[in-house]
Parts: structure tokens; C-alpha cells; sequence
């Protein structure tokens, strides 16, 4: 998705999504919000009146790891290909689904292009019949669709199947069973040593003998961070007791209730100077997208 450096922060107006770690699968789940009255938003600068809509849940990481490299220091570096499988038995509708939504090619524009050239701007706009909200079908807002107005191709995770995730350089384990799949990497987005450390595991896999009474870490790169989740419960799963983790509320928290989210606050103007909870600017990990 090729647009402004807000595209990172324009999303979560879009969806959400939570990542669920089943038996060794890992599932991506959506929710997208409905907008009911974009003509009244559009005309009269009412409030958006949205509907959350999902899940829709897709399997991802079922693809085998490339690239495989080990080295010396109890090591081994990877790729591993993105892909994602519709799963219509765990998603609330079929990918067919329309939703009226922002449009990111619109509502990012703004910001890219300067002030003095936002009429020429407005003429693009209405001579390729585009506006400020849209009505696609999950899919297209999802993995991609030709934008009218920029004619090229627009969508939350485009580019997405055929792309790579990494590479990542892991801890085999060979030496200290308790570091098998942690990541060694470091990242460099953030400008900060605790926001550029990456813990845990990539979410594929974890180290044996977990304790339900310690934090589970894992990267996501979706949101270039580091999260960590906790015990919440214990359930079964086809006749197996197995541990249910989830992220705690402070976990995309503002800085004021969690301070550890300072660092992740990069532009102070959207996030009411650092007071919201949820908005997160990736565009410096995503090459802008």
C-alpha cells in the first residue's frame, strides 16, 4: 500500500486485529468498522457512526521457512513467506462482505501533497469519482484493489502473499533449552534501546515448559514491536488442556498509563501528545506504507 506517512495511523480508523496461536497455527483475526453515515460526515461534519464487523479470520505462518542458515553461535537466520487462507468456519461472513470504510488514497493524499496544491488535489478527486469513504468488500480492503484516483493498488496488507517476513535469527536451544525460537535480532525504527529490543519468539513457536505465571513475549511485525502476553485461562482444546495468554490492557496504552509506551509515540499531534490510547505511527518500519 503506497501512500503517506500516516497510512500507519489511518488503519486503526479502518480495523482491528488480534492474532490467536492455536495448537501451533496462528490465525490473524479482522474487525472492520462500518461507517453508517458517511453523506452526513461528508455534508454536515456530523460524527461517524460506525458498526464493527468480524472476525474474519485467516491462517498465516502455514508456509515452510526459507532461506535457512545456521551459524556458530547457536543460531540459524530465516525468511518466512507471508500467506493468508480465508477461514469461513471461525470468520463472522464470507471475505464478500461490504463495508463502508475511509479511503486511505483520499484521506492520505491530504498530508502527502502540499497545501497549495490540495484543489488540483479536489479535482482528481472528483473527476475520478473518489471520496473521503468508500464501499469495498473485505477482501479488497484487506489484500488489495485498483484505486481509482491513483491507479494503483491500495489495501491495509498490500503487498501481502508472495512477500517475505524477516529475516530473523533465532536461538536453537542447543545450549539453553529456555531460548529455543527467541529471537536474537535488534531493531532500529525506533530510536530507542527498550522499543528497539525485540523479546520472545516470532509467535510461530515458543520454548517448552511454559510457565503460566510469567509473560508470554513474542515480536509481532505487523505493528513493529515487541508485546507480551498473560495467563488468562485454561482450556481444552480437542480433549487437551492447553493455555489461553492475552494481551493486557496496558499493553497499547498511552505513556500517561504506561510509561513504557513513550518511546513508541512518535508524532505527538495524532496521538494528542501522547494521551491516546491505540495509535501507533509504523510508517518507519513499513517503508512508508
Amino acid at each position: 500500500m503506497s501512500c503517506c506517512r500516516r497510512c500507519g495511523l489511518l488503519v486503526g480508523a479502518v480495523f482491528g486485529a488480534v492474532v490467536a496461536i492455536l495448537a501451533g497455527i496462528v490465525y490473524r483475526q479482522m474487525w472492520l468498522f462500518d461507517v453508517q453515515n458517511p453523506a452526513e460526515v461528508l455534508e454536515n461534519g456530523s460524527k461517524p457512526i460506525v458498526w464493527e464487523k468480524g472476525p474474519y479470520t485467516y491462517r498465516v505462518r502455514y508456509l515452510a521457512k526459507e532461506n535457512i542458515t545456521a551459524h556458530d553461535n547457536y543460531t540459524v537466520s530465516y525468511l518466512l513467506p507471508n500467506g493468508a487462507i480465508f477461514e469461513p468456519s471461525m470468520s463472522v461472513g464470507p471475505e464478500e462482505d461490504m463495508v463502508t470504510t475511509l479511503n486511505l488514497a483520499v484521506a492520505g493524499a491530504y498530508s502527502l501533497i502540499p497545501k497549495i496544491l490540495h484543489l488540483a488535489l479536489e479535482r482528481m478527486i472528483k473527476t475520478s469519482n473518489s471520496s473521503l469513504f468508500q464501499r469495498r468488500t473485505v477482501r479488497e480492503i484487506l489484500w488489495g484493489y485498483t484505486d481509482p484516483m491513483l491507479k494503483t493498488t491500495m489495501g491495509v496488507f498490500s503487498p501481502y502473499n508472495g512477500t517475505y517476513d524477516g529475516d530473523y535469527t533465532v536461538f536453537t536451544g542447543k545450549n539453553d533449552i529456555s531460548k529455543v525460537s527467541t529471537i536474537e535480532s535488534k531493531l532500529s525504527f525506533w530510536n530507542d534501546t527498550y522499543c528497539d529490543t525485540i523479546n520472545g519468539t516470532d509467535a510461530t513457536s515458543f520454548p517448552p515448559f511454559v510457565d503460566r505465571n510469567k509473560p508470554l513475549f513474542f515480536f509481532s511485525s505487523d505493528i513493529c514491536r515487541s508485546v507480551s502476553a498473560d495467563f488468562s485461562s485454561t482450556v481444552d482444546l480437542k480433549g487437551i488442556q492447553v493455555y489461553r495468554f492475552v494481551l493486557p490492557p496496558a499493553t497499547f496504552a498511552s505513556p500517561t498509563v504506561n510509561p513504557d509506551n513513550q518511546c513508541f509515540c512518535t508524532d505527538k499531534l495524532v496521538t494528542r501528545n501522547c494521551t491516546l490510547a491505540g495509535a501507533l505511527d509504523v510508517s518507519s518500519c513499513r517503508g512508508g506504507q
